[in-house]
């Protein structure tokens, strides 16, 4: 196939240096993210028409839809991986692979605030007052480099948030003179600080004198003939070079989600295969997401003329639901929707003064509810609705009524994501909720099948079809949200405590515990008295903890109580 003039002409100015590389429809779609050392040879990979016969079908359906390109230059080729990850989970191009997944780069964090601080490896940056290095493309090479780190500055690498003299007694890193062992006074915390701080400035690139006598032992061991030595010498003096590097940050991607070229035709489009009166222009998709039978959430996606309306994009978590059915999980969450916009369709009759709506008001009274249902990447309190909550406030002193909210309005077709199973599911809550009338169809994703109600064969659109690209970026896009939302709650499920399950601790205790003990692990070994010394908790409380423990850990040996000796009791270590 010919390469299109447009692209041969582009490709001529695209500069042989590293960066990221996106191929885009031509709607506009990014259908895949690249990296290259030299953006010009490998992109001119892709037109190379003698190697036509060796790319396997999916290249060749990848370089068939290939309608532009951009590129983005950096400054080495680990920024260019840092950055294509980050493209990936952003926009989930379709003919991408890796880095699809919500897993990333690894960082290193410490917190300097803390008794004794001690560097951790993390993958979420959090406002939690620590200070952060990374992302680094190559977690090999950081492990590697903070083993270094810690025998050159003599780190402390236990887990305890503040060791105690039984944590020394059974620590490795202090007997081999790894660590300095401020947990028992051997160094002041203000001592123990300054190696921390030395560690941070080696971690942001001042390393030359360490990497000079790598390079010179590597050299004399080689000249010794002792070439594993070397090796493992070379080995590290690259991964520290990686490691401390100085990488640009990506905090502001320069694409946003792609929209439709000419929307009025495409609508028009729908419209006539669809056998609607007029374009529609409020349109909902709806998706459902689950692992297994755990974590069902539900996405609700508007566009509008064509575009999406983010403002009125909801999350839903399916709460009725027992067990795997995604046709039940779609009713709830059709039911849901429209019940709600209903309530805000048909205020109550005669109410004069509406109160300042609390969070909890607002999800009752079908405003929204900003920390409750909000789209990944929007603002998280919108600004119209500040504005509602001044005028309220503002009405409510006044003692004249206030403006309520104006409602999303009904939408004027429904996409379910799905074929006849979702299609009828959805399609029978609507008729429940008087809402019959409005048009609604499902579209499965193997064969890009559109179902109607009533019609047992589904209809079959060509795949350049302007209505199917916009049936399919609706699709995309509740996809998209629903797969964010759920990958949300599995990491907030992953670090939710064991504490959570015990009644009676709240965040304070649990967090009071945590800093008491260091982790659950410790705290699992603590006895009734030991866990009574922690600000909140009485002897009543702590035997019930204590009995909670033991009923979710029955394996474990009950922890033994101090002996009467004279001796110092056993730490919770």
């Amino acid at each position: 196939m010919p390469v299109p003039e447009h692209l041969r002409e582009k490709l001529r100015s695209v500069p042989h240096r590293p960066g990221i590389y996106l191929m885009k429809d031509r709607l506009g779609t990014v259908i895949y993210v690249g990296k290259a050392r030299d953006l010009r040879k490998r992109i001119s990979q892709y037109f190379h028409p003698s190697r036509q016969m060796a790319w396997d079908p999916k290249f060749s359906a990848l370089v068939d839809s290939i309608h532009d390109f951009d590129v983005h230059v950096v400054r080495s080729e680990a920024e260019a991986l840092l950055l294509e990850g980050k493209l990936i989970k952003e926009f989930r191009p379709r003919y991408n692979v890796s880095f699809r997944d919500d897993k990333r780069f690894l960082m290193v964090k410490v917190n300097l605030n803390d008794p004794i601080p001690r560097f951790t490896f993390t993958r979420i940056r959090n406002e939690d007052g620590s200070r952060y290095f990374g992302p680094f493309p190559s977690s090999s090479a950081l492990r590697r480099v903070m083993d270094l780190a810690r025998r050159q500055f003599h780190l402390r690498g236990c887990r305890a948030l503040t060791p105690t003299e039984a944590d020394y007694r059974h620590c490795l890193y202090a007997h081999l003179k790894h660590c300095t062992a401020p947990c028992i006074g051997n160094v002041t915390r203000e001592q123990y600080l300054q190696q921390v701080l030395a560690a941070c400035e080696f971690l942001e690139g001042q390393c030359r004198d360490t990497e000079a006598q790598l390079e010179a032992a590597m050299r004399e061991a080689a000249a010794r003939q002792e070439y594993e030595r070397a090796a493992r010498l070379r080995d590290l003096l690259f991964a520290l070079r990686e490691t401390t590097r100085k990488q640009e940050r990506f905090e502001r991607l320069p694409y946003t989600l792609p929209v439709a070229i000419q929307p009025e035709r495409d609508l028009a489009a729908l419209a006539e295969v669809l056998g609607l009166p007029a374009p529609p222009e409020r349109i909902d998709g709806f998706d459902i997401s689950n692992i297994s039978s755990s974590l069902k959430v539900a996405s609700v996606v508007r566009f509008r003329n064509g575009r999406p309306d983010r403002a009125h994009y909801r999350r839903l978590q399916i709460k009725t639901v027992e067990g795997q059915d995604d046709f039940a999980c779609m009713a709830e969450a059709v039911r849901r929707r429209y019940r709600r916009l209903l309530r805000e369709l048909q205020p109550e009759a005669g109410a004069t003064t509406v109160e300042a709506p609390s969070a909890e008001a607002a999800a009752r009274e079908g405003t929204v509810d900003p920390r409750a249902e909000r789209h990944e990447g929007v603002e998280p309190v919108p600004a119209e609705l500040q504005q509602l909550v001044r005028e309220t406030e503002q009405a409510v002193r006044e003692g004249r009524p206030a403006r309520r909210p104006a409602p999303a309005g009904l939408p004027d077709l429904i996409l379910i994501d799905g074929g006849k199973g979702q299609l009828n599911a959805a399609k029978a809550e609507l008729d429940q909720l008087g809402l019959g009338h409005i048009p609604i169809i499902g579209l499965a994703k193997e064969f890009e099948e559109i179902y109607r109600p009533g019609q047992s064969e589904p209809l079959r659109l060509d795949l350049d079809h302007p209505a199917l690209k916009l049936l399919q970026r609706i699709r995309d896009e509740s996809h998209r949200v629903a797969n964010a939302y759920n990958a949300q709650l599995r990491l907030r499920k992953i670090s939710e405590s064991v504490l959570d399950e015990f009644p009676g601790i709240g965040e304070v205790r649990k967090a009071a515990l945590l800093k008491h003990f260091g982790s659950v692990q410790r705290l699992r070994r603590a006895t009734v008295e030991e866990i009574s010394q922690v600000p909140g908790f009485g002897p009543r409380l702590a035997a019930e903890l204590r009995r909670f423990l033991d009923a979710r850990f029955p394996s474990e040996p009950r922890p033994a109580e101090p002996r009467e000796t004279g001796c110092p009791s056993p730490g919770p270590g």
